[in-house]
């Protein structure tokens, strides 16, 4: 990677609860991490400092540039900034 180039943002999708047994929540993460390990671990670690008490991962993946539309716009700006960005939503029943 060259000083013009951005680093790589990865994602990773899910469902996080609150509490076991508790109703889920669908969540995207954006960060930027050296290889998927350590972006799962910094992920899962970033959802334990914010309450959750269980996650289900399903995909992991680099960004194709920026996204369009908010929230995931500011979340990959925040990713850049080296924040781990989390997004939740209701999932569909």
């Amino acid at each position: 990677m060259n000083d013009n180039e951005q680093p790589a943002v990865t994602i990773v999708t899910g469902r996080v609860w609150r509490r076991k047994g508790g109703p889920s929540e669908g969540i995207h993460v954006m960060l930027v991490a050296p290889d998927d390990d350590s972006a799962v671990r910094t992920v899962l670690d970033a959802l334990t400092r914010e309450g959750y008490v269980e996650a289900e991962l399903d995909q992991i993946g680099d960004m194709d540039g920026a996204p369009d539309e908010e929230p995931h716009l500011s979340a990959y700006q925040s990713a850049l900034e080296g924040e781990v960005a989390i997004i939740t939503f209701d999932e569909p029943a």
